[in-house]
């Protein structure tokens, strides 16, 4: 909806349509070309970013809406708004936008069909979303593929991973030329030859298809919907909005990272008051299972008893944790459950755990037990016990809950009687097809009626639903800790500083930091240092972060707990104070219930040594610096990988330091100001 001081510009059969952002560093361009097709472009600063680019849908049951087009009106608007966050990096969230919505119409020999294109400019960024109007050509539209172009003018880089292949978000980023980009899941980070950052991704993903990035010819773009099983990527009832396709646009690395485009793209929280939600650290019976010292099924190498969950119950209230994540705790682990998922139970636990006592034993200890739903990628199953399971989440006082989709790309089991067939069919779905995009959306409304708060992992991208939905408050979407336990599939070390200008552009990561022992699997070394596995609780955000390790390997390293146990999960501020894509990330967070500062940084496989400047801190006020670092000589090559050191200082605002980062190395800074 544009705001009540629309100013109409009723311009019938107007050739082309332009508007701004607020500072004018943004010129777009609306119009038709030779073809009769709608086209946009974008300027910056006086210089062509994206040329004119192609609008429109392919249809599944009629002419596609591509050409025949012309404008036959526009509306502009402008908005301004400061919200408040219930959770975030940031508190408060500024909204400065223009916008304009150009109606075009098509001929009566091309369909006669309507079609709106709502634009909204941002100093730092450009949103562009389809909506199609009630109208008399039509009243379901069935959409084989949506063509939605950017034709990026100027040469660059890009860090990217592939779309479409089986392991779904978790794979390797790639940093190739732009024209080496072949079909990518956004976010995708683009560096122009002049400096510019860009992030192609898009914001507000509900019922419709999460979106692909896919390369045409040298450096032009186009979207391409992931599939269906009912052969239209995406079925709609007229009138509907599609997604936001967002740019981020900035100077420089910081500008991309510090940049809410896609969580002010999306509607206000609908939920109300979520303060039964709290940002917290957590432990879990994980990382065994992970590594294979225990097992998810039932017998005597089980990982989730009550024996074991009742000890890390009292570590996580001895050191200040909220939760214990148990997973492996009900029926439906044992066999072959990937890609299956037939038996689970979300309600019946394993003979061995019981679920009350356990729940029972965390309330009284201060710790809330964090529940999890593994579907093994079979919605039909978990869709038919949903509300029964978070009813007794519920009861027993689990407020958050882990669910998972382990099964290939291409391999959700969805029960398809909504579609008129036979009672127990299937149908296999992508996890970023519209079936799944509905599917996330409904666990999280109902979780959201039960006071349960969701972090989805195998889960469909994150497009700033968060703030519409703020119960949906992390998810997994990329290669996290978990990797460094399967040696030639573990993580490199230039992974995380990737990770920080990437993944994390589109909202929270349960990576799963905080592996001080530094062993997966057969005691195959992760590539990192000591001091890194800190600095990654504040580089890569979430309102939930986990301390991964076994808890009697957490027990060796006294020094670094102090630093977990006290660096807060929910922010006032963040700031990027230094870094470059895919090399290096030093942040700065603010917490939000203190006057305290955390600084994380990460480090790829090249050592260097980063200044980092206090410009961040309050004048006039001293404050008291406790560094954790890189020991000399670490490096995640060798064992030296555990050295570290520790230093304090105190410094004030515009002091400055030089801090050395190893080879896979970091640092973790606590800045408490002096009374």
């Amino acid at each position: 909806m544009l705001p009540a001081n629309v100013m109409a510009q009723e311009a019938a059969q107007a050739e082309q349509v332009r508007a701004t952002s607020p500072d004018g560093s943004l010129v777009l361009t609306v119009g038709i070309d030779n073809d009769s097709r709608p086209v946009w472009s974008l300027s910056r600063k006086g210089k062509l970013l994206i040329a004119p680019s192609r609008m429109g849908f392919q249809l599944a049951d009629g002419l596609n809406m591509q050409r025949g087009f012309h404008i036959v009106g526009s509306e502009s608007g402008q908005g301004e708004e400061t919200w408040e966050q219930p959770w975030g990096e940031r508190r408060f969230v500024h909204d400065r936008h223009n916008e304009v919505t150009v109606r075009f119409e098509q001929s009566d020999q091309d369909g006669k069909r309507l079609m709106n294109v709502h634009f909204r400019l941002f100093d730092e960024g450009i949103g562009l979303r389809y909506e199609v109007p009630e109208q008399a050509a039509f009243s379901t539209m069935k959409i084989a593929d949506e063509i939605t172009e950017f034709q990026i003018v100027p040469e660059g880089k890009a860090w990217w991973i592939p779309a479409g292949e089986w392991n779904r978000y978790e794979q390797v980023y790639q940093e190739t030329p732009i024209e080496g980009v072949s079909t990518a899941h956004t976010p995708i980070t683009m560096r122009l030859a002049d400096g510019t950052h860009l992030s192609f991704h898009e914001a507000a993903l509900v019922d419709y298809a999460g979106y692909w990035l896919k390369r045409t010819e040298g450096r032009g773009f186009r979207t391409t919907l992931a599939p269906s099983s009912q052969g239209p990527r995406v079925v709609r009832e007229l009138p509907f909005a599609t997604p936001w396709r967002t740019i981020r646009i900035a100077d420089d690395a910081a500008g991309l990272v510090e940049n809410d485009l896609e969580l002010n793209l999306n509607e206000p929280n609908k939920l109300g008051d979520v303060s039964w939600f709290e940002p917290q650290r957590y432990i879990g019976i994980w990382w065994g299972m992970i590594r294979g010292d225990w097992s998810w099924a039932e017998g005597p190498d089980h990982g989730a008893t009550t024996q074991r969950t009742k000890r890390y119950i009292d570590y996580a209230a001895a050191h200040k944790f909220g939760g214990v994540l148990v997973e492996g705790w009900d029926k439906g682990w044992n066999g072959n459950w990937f890609g299956h998922g037939d038996d689970f139970s979300f309600t019946q636990a394993t003979p061995d755990f019981d679920i009350k006592a356990v729940t029972d034993y965390a309330r009284k200890k201060g710790v809330r037990l964090i529940g999890h739903h593994e579907t093994g990628g079979n919605i039909a199953n978990y869709e038919a016990q949903l509300e029964d399971a978070m009813a007794l989440y519920e009861k027993l006082g689990v407020s958050t809950v882990k669910t998972g989709y382990v099964a290939d790309a291409g391999g959700i089991i969805a029960d398809s009687e909504r579609l008129g067939e036979p009672r127990g069919a299937r149908r296999m779905e992508w996890h970023d097809g519209q079936r799944m995009v509905n599917h996330y959306l409904d666990v999280v409304k109902v979780a959201a009626a039960h006071h349960v708060a969701v972090n989805t992992h195998e889960p469909v991208k994150d497009t700033g639903l968060r703030r519409t939905y703020p119960n949906w408050v992390s998810r997994e979407g990329a290669r996290g800790m978990e990797y460094n336990a399967w040696g030639a599939f573990a993580n490199g070390p230039d992974h995380e500083p990737t990770l920080v200008y990437t993944r994390m552009l589109s909202g929270p990561m349960d990576f799963t930091p905080g592996l001080l022992s530094l062993k997966g699997a057969e005691n195959v070394p992760l590539a990192s240092t000591l001091a890194k596995q800190l600095g990654l609780y504040v580089a890569l955000y979430s309102p939930i972060q986990m301390a991964s390790d076994f808890i009697q390997e957490l027990d060796k390293y006294p020094r670094e707990m102090d630093f977990i146990t006290s660096v807060p999960t929910d922010w006032q501020e963040s700031h990027l104070i230094a870094g470059a894509v895919g090399d290096f990330a030093v942040m700065a967070r603010k917490d939000r219930k203190s006057e305290n500062w955390f600084v994380g940084a990460v480090n790829d496989g090249t050592e260097r040594t980063v200044p980092v400047t206090f410009d961040f801190l309050s004048p006039g006020q001293a404050y008291e610096v406790t560094i954790w670092k890189d020991g000399e000589g670490a490096t995640y090559e060798t064992e030296a990988r555990h050295r570290i050191a520790y230093d304090k200082r105190t410094v004030r605002k515009g002091d400055a330091m030089d801090l050395w980062l190893a080879p896979g190395g970091g640092a973790a800074l606590r800045i408490v100001p002096v009374k």
